[in-house]
């Protein structure tokens, strides 16, 4: 998924100064600059990290990654001599990356999380460092950065290796929509490569900033499902002509999942019309629509203290060692473990991937004339005798059943599949990356499924209006919007056609958010 990009007329976002949101990565990865805070005091502040650092290596102090080697090779003593080369050889043997490439919009969001790191200012690592982080979003150039290779501790080695040799020059950059290579780019823009110091390899690549850019775009776009889904909810509602006292602000008070209670107000706004429809014979509703505010409520719930892990991620110093530029410490931990992000998108996964199987049971009932309330079977347009050749929505109700299912199976925790790596040194990892990948596999899915319930939601309503059981007035004002803007992109189904184009159409327009909702 990859939104067309901006240009950079907007306000920068600035590092280094306060922390940044979800939001603010977001923003870099859709087009936005970037700027360091070039205050007095921000620039002593990694000034004295850098000059710390400098007076240990003259001082022939040991500091792990920079006079040893890494990992389990903390033990093997580097020659003064070769310290120098030490970062280049960390970038270059971690080129191992397979897998498909992230796009440009997730690896500009790569550039803007191990920046902000960076500039927290522990890590050791000079201005020009960060500036060359700069001039790479404000260039809009991104490294090429395969998938797959990280286990999520020591961080996101490998895929962060692409960053660490794209500043000095080397490998590949997504620009202007090609692959190149590095060199090239730079040679043409008169960006000039950085020569790494000691502990720059290290800074740049030991931490969980693949992980957590993900997780940003995980996050937007789970977000932006939660409303989407309920909005689906009250057309199908409305369509069946449900009830909709089961979204009573009474009935919800007695609950109060602060989450679930805003998804129920949703859907009473969402159908509140001037002449309510006709409810359905049955006193209750099947739990698809009944219990849609406690289904897509967790997903509701959980969302702020997701953003509590991510943006608290986000905004760490998270390599290894630290380096106390202020106190003069060196300080050897495990920062770089992404257990954080590993939970919250083994945890987002699962609430997303529940909101594809509400809709499926959802359209399961829209689509079968015994469930439906008296529409026509699979929604076919067709009238007469051209009625029984037609089949509507029969296999997009398939294909929902098949991606739903692919999402639901993609639910297993990664978080609990640690593996001992690197001589057992890495003996306990995080499996964060896979987790952000995974969760971004059943986001996609269930934006296939979304996409699809919302043609269909659409083609049941235009069918009632057509047979004169529902008119202007018993559309809600959002309602009427919402109808409005599908049939700008969709036109009704009569004839039987191949759906995939608009299908796609939609799950883009999904993806980039294009219509406001609540």
């Amino acid at each position: 998924m990859e939104k067309i990009m901006t240009n950079n007329t907007q306000q920068p976002i600035t590092f280094g100064a306060q922390r940044l949101t979800i939001e603010d990565v977001m923003s870099i990865a859709n087009g936005a600059p970037a700027a360091m805070n070039n205050t007095p005091e921000y620039t002593a502040k990694i000034d004295r990290s850098v000059a710390f650092l400098e007076r240990l290596l003259k001082e022939e102090g040991v500091i792990y990654g920079v006079t040893t080697g890494y990992g389990d090779s903390c033990t093997v003593a580097i020659p003064p001599n070769l310290v120098d080369e030490l970062p280049l050889h960390l970038t270059r043997f971690h080129g191992c990356g397979l897998g498909e490439n992230l796009d440009h919009q997730q690896a500009r969001a790569v550039l803007a999380t191990r920046l902000c790191s960076l500039s927290q200012g522990f890590s050791g690592v000079s201005h020009d460092l960060l500036n060359q982080l700069v001039t790479l979003i404000n260039h809009d150039i991104s490294p090429r950065i395969p998938q797959e290779g990280s286990v999520g501790a020591s961080g996101d080695l490998t895929p962060l290796s692409y960053v660490a040799a794209v500043l000095i020059g080397e490998r590949e950059v997504i620009y202007k929509g090609e692959i190149r290579p590095t060199a090239d780019v730079f040679a043409e823009l008169g960006i000039t490569p950085i020569k790494l110091k000691p502990k720059e390899g290290l800074a740049l690549m030991n931490g969980t900033s693949v992980m957590t850019a993900l997780a940003c775009i995980a996050y937007k776009r789970a977000e932006y499902l939660a409303q989407l889904a309920t909005r689906i909810t009250a057309m199908v509602s409305l369509g069946m002509h449900g009830n909709d006292f089961h979204f009573d602000e009474a009935l919800f008070a007695v609950k109060p999942h602060p989450g679930q209670q805003e998804i129920a107000s949703w859907l009473r706004s969402d159908l509140q019309a001037d002449t309510p429809p006709r409810n359905s014979d049955r006193l209750q509703d099947r739990y698809s629509l009944r219990c849609a505010p406690h289904v897509i409520g967790v997903l509701q719930d959980t969302l702020p203290w997701l953003r509590q892990m991510i943006e608290n991620e986000l905004n760490s110093a998270n390599d290894n060692p630290i380096i106390d530029g202020e106190n003069e410490r060196v300080l050897h931990g495990g920062h770089f473990y992404g257990g954080h992000i590993a939970m919250a998108m083994d945890t987002l996964k699962t609430a997303v991937a529940n909101i594809a199987d509400l809709l499926d049971r959802q359209m399961a009932q829209l689509m079968d004339y015994k469930f439906n309330n008296g529409l026509p079977f699979n929604l076919t347009g067709a009238e007469g005798e051209r009625k029984p050749i037609n089949h509507g929505f029969k296999a997009v109700q398939i294909g929902i059943s098949a991606w739903t299912a692919e999402a639901l199976k993609n639910t297993m925790p990664a978080s609990v599949f640690s593996r001992s790596t690197e001589c057992h040194n890495q003996d306990k990892v995080s499996m964060g990356t896979i987790s952000s990948r995974d969760c971004l596999r059943v986001l996609q899915l269930t934006e296939q499924v979304t996409a699809a319930s919302l043609l269909a939601a659409t083609q049941a309503l235009e069918i009632r209006k057509r047979h004169n059981e529902l008119d202007e007035n018993h559309f809600s004002p959002a309602l009427k919007s919402m109808t409005k803007a599908v049939l700008n992109d969709f036109d009704f189904v009569i004839e039987d056609r191949p759906l995939e184009g608009e299908l796609r159409h939609f799950i883009e327009m999904i993806q980039q958010q294009r219509w406001d909702l609540y």
